[in-house]
């Protein structure tokens, strides 16, 4: 059997849809796995052996290679007879149509119904989708492909080139054994309405530093260097450093995290790999429902503001305030940070 998969976009999305390979691998062992993906996916992924192989796929890229008919044209010659779409979208489910795969495995979803033979529903409440942890609507799909039951546990991995880059950024700044070290994310790609304010995550990294006798590294995407930069500036302390002039790989950020003795994120990336890693974590949600994207770990603090106007899961806070976030004080961040210095790792990783 060859059995093409499509990936979500979203690196968290990726790391959720594990659980749901790890059934697909249990269920057809001597199968071939296509994985179509994005190419950051493939960091995503790196270390993991979910696939036999990976194709690329890039909307509006100006590489042919990575262009729609180029992938169909991949796909034929694969000779798929299943197609497993944890995507949503119309194109997706037009390019397994043309895939020639007997097999279309889907969410009906933006018109796509149609394409395919196996169709599975979100759950809805009136006219508006009910809060479904994504774990579970990707354990979903494999459940229609025949798997059995499959743990929510979620699974990354590391390279060698990856653990390397950690080493080296361990050395350059001096940094203590990775259980006197705490992570802190502040980014994500979502939007700003997701990002807790810089300087609140400047007094605590300076107070988990000087209260805590802990080092502090801040962990940054390429775009959100400038904010790594200004909490480490704000917070004005030696132990607290952050990756802000650093070259920071998914795979540089996999490994710090796995190696550190808790992470405080927002509702990124980032904290999947945590999760992941069973690293102690602490997931600060703004504008977003935590129910979307609930785990089911035990290791996980979730910590949110209620407030009227939310979660509006938007963007951009459309009144202003972002008050959201603003009202989630350092010293509610501070205690769950404390609740998980006082247990030990997980051992689910």
């Amino acid at each position: 059997m060859h059995l093409g998969l499509f990936l979500p976009n979203w690196i968290g999305d990726v790391v959720m849809a594990t659980p749901a390979f790890r059934a697909l691998r249990k269920q057809f062992p001597t199968s071939r796995f296509v994985g179509v993906m994005r190419p950051y996916v493939a960091d995503v992924l790196a270390g993991s052996h979910w696939f036999d192989e990976q194709l690329f796929f890039k909307p509006g890229a100006q590489q042919k290679d990575l262009g729609s008919w180029s992938l169909v044209r991949k796909l034929r010659e694969r000779k798929l007879d299943a197609v497993v779409m944890f995507t949503n979208s119309l194109s997706t489910g037009l390019m397994a149509w043309l895939s020639g795969a007997r097999e279309r495995v889907g969410y009906v979803r933006y018109g796509r119904g149609p394409l395919l033979t196996t169709r599975l529903f979100h759950p809805k409440q009136g006219r508006n989708w009910l809060p479904t942890p994504g774990i579970d609507a990707y354990l979903q799909l494999a459940y229609a492909m025949g798997c059995r039951w499959e743990s929510p546990h979620m699974e990354v991995a590391t390279t060698a080139c990856d653990e390397a880059a950690a080493d080296a950024v361990w050395k350059k700044f001096h940094l203590p054994p990775g259980d006197q070290v705490v992570v802190l994310n502040s980014g994500g790609a979502f939007g700003a309405a997701k990002l807790w304010p810089t300087e609140h995550f400047a007094v605590l990294a300076k107070r988990l530093a000087a209260e805590r006798d802990l080092a502090v590294v801040v962990n940054c995407g390429p775009s959100e260097k400038p904010i790594a930069a200004e909490i480490v500036r704000l917070a004005n302390h030696p132990r607290v450093v952050s990756l802000a002039r650093e070259d920071v790989p998914i795979g540089l950020t996999k490994a710090c995290i796995r190696r550190s003795r808790i992470l405080v994120t927002t509702d990124s990336g980032p904290r999947f790999f945590g999760v992941a890693f069973g690293v102690p974590t602490v997931s600060l949600f703004g504008p977003t429902h935590m129910a979307w994207s609930r785990t089911h770990a035990d290791h996980e603090i979730c910590l949110a503001k209620e407030v009227p106007c939310g979660p509006c899961m938007k963007r951009n806070c459309p009144l202003g305030h972002h008050r959201c976030m603003r009202d989630l004080g350092v010293e509610t961040v501070l205690a769950a940070v404390d609740q998980q210095l006082a247990t030990r790792r997980s051992q689910a990783a």
